[in-house]
């Protein structure tokens, strides 16, 4: 059911893109009269070709059987399609080519227009809809609880951050953290550590650590709470040692747990063994024998709420806006940089790269709007960076030769468009089987071995 419900949001999602992107051009091809020979969601290649299909007009509307993407076909353009021959014979009116370049260049801005603009307007809406919540960094009473890599790094349970590389650290946010540290000159972290003021360099080795999927096991840092029982699973050892909703856990064989992080990690080390738990229960203390499982848990769930201080910033419409728009090119620009860090070397190709199972994780296993919209928003306006590389093939490979054309006025033949169309595909191609490769070892075959 939960894998139902994380692969459902994100055909959703990818359908909405996919749709609203090829619309991007479709319309201005119609505008400019040029004839539209297929619309469709997700790809129809051989074996298996549609899913459904029905012809309006001269258009062939339908949907395909592999969901990597859709595509629009156009009469008289070279495109992945691979047919050319209507190449062979003189340009038609209603054809790509017999267009002016500026026309041309409309068609194939149009894709990555509508999905820049839908990224913004949706994260524009939610800032209007939802606010915007966040935790704020003063309200973390006990500290914050971090992974044993930050651990390493000279990050001690309990330290409260102050600044990421020189910029303050007003919420506490895991991707603003990992994104200052990336992007930051020097990568330093000022903490309040028991009432005093220091600096820890985290390194780049560490920095590249962060970011390999699978590596973090939890959360790279959490707000420390005290470990009180929320609800305790029947049948399970907690409920068989007497522990009951409202209790505070408090010790582990006699070493104190007052708050969860400690808790979950001395139980890891003791996982699967007899301990005794120490816990209050009002004002009395008590302990009770447990057997912990094999994964070190007791069988309970631990109260968050009311414990976890989160506010939300309001927005009106006309605040919005702006405000989504600047979110929009927020999150673009850190993109940009990812993607250059990774051309320099300065992160892992290999530990960043991933295909559609990484994205469709993002989406969780329950179904919640306010993070479906958020991912919406974000993957439209990286489809529409994406879309704009260089590369034949994609958007802004026709976007590179038709400049040049509008440049020097020479355009390029139909044989070269032809080859490049070809390099460029199977590039692509190349790209993703890649992709998926590492995705199905990260996910299914790693475990194996």
């Amino acid at each position: 059911m939960d894998t139902l419900v994380n692969v459902s949001q994100f055909l959703l999602s990818l359908s909405l893109l996919i749709i609203l992107h090829e619309l991007g051009h479709f319309l201005p091809a119609r505008w400019f009269k040029t004839r539209v020979e297929k619309f469709y969601l997700f790809f129809d290649f051989a074996p298996f070709n549609s899913l459904w299909k029905t012809k309006r007009g001269d258009t062939e509307y339908g949907i395909g059987w592999l969901p990597l993407g859709g595509y629009v076909k156009i009469s008289g353009m070279v495109d992945e399609s691979m047919d050319t021959d209507a190449l062979k014979q003189p340009p038609q009116p209603w054809e790509f080519r017999s267009k002016k370049a500026w026309q041309r260049l409309i068609i194939m801005l149009g894709g990555v227009t509508v999905n820049f603009l839908l990224g913004f307007a949706i994260f524009a809406m939610m800032l209007w809809w939802y606010g915007e919540r966040y935790m704020p960094a003063n309200g973390v009473e006990h500290g914050l609880a971090f992974d044993s890599l930050l651990i390493e790094q000279g990050f001690r349970d309990g330290d409260m951050i102050l600044q990421v590389a020189g910029k303050p650290f007003d919420r506490v946010d895991q991707a603003d953290f990992l994104e200052n540290l990336l992007l930051g000159e020097p990568a330093e972290v000022a903490i309040r550590r028991a009432e005093k003021d220091t600096t820890l360099s985290v390194s780049r080795d560490a920095i590249q650590a962060l970011t390999k999927p699978g590596v973090l096991k939890g959360p790279m840092f959490a707000p420390r709470i005290p470990f009180i029982v929320e609800s305790v699973v029947p049948g399970k050892p907690a409920a068989e040692g007497g522990i009951q909703p409202g209790d505070r856990i408090v010790s582990v064989d006699e070493v104190p747990t007052p708050f969860y992080d400690q808790f979950t990690r001395q139980a890891r080390l003791k996982k699967g063994t007899s301990v005794d738990i120490g816990y209050l229960r009002g004002a009395d203390t008590a302990q009770t024998k447990i057997t912990l499982t094999p994964e070190g848990l007791i069988g309970v769930m631990a109260k968050q709420q009311d414990l976890i201080r989160t506010e939300r910033s309001h927005y009106s419409l006309l605040s919005a806006i702006p405000a989504g728009v600047q979110k929009g090119v927020g999150f673009l620009n850190t993109q940009m940089k990812a993607f250059g860090m990774m051309f320099s070397g300065k992160l892992n190709v290999n530990d960043n790269l991933g295909s559609l199972i990484s994205i469709s994780k993002l989406y969780g296993t329950t179904w919640d709007w306010e993070r479906f919209w958020a991912m919406t928003a974000s993957l439209s306006i990286l489809l529409a960076f994406m879309n704009l590389l260089p590369i034949p093939a994609l958007d802004g490979g026709y976007v590179v030769f038709l400049l040049w054309e509008v440049v020097t006025g020479r355009r390029v033949s139909d044989q070269v468009m032809e080859k490049a169309v070809t390099v460029g595909f199977f590039l692509l191609l190349g790209l993703m089987v890649y992709a998926l490769g590492l995705d199905l070892w990260r996910h299914v075959f790693s475990g194996l071995f």
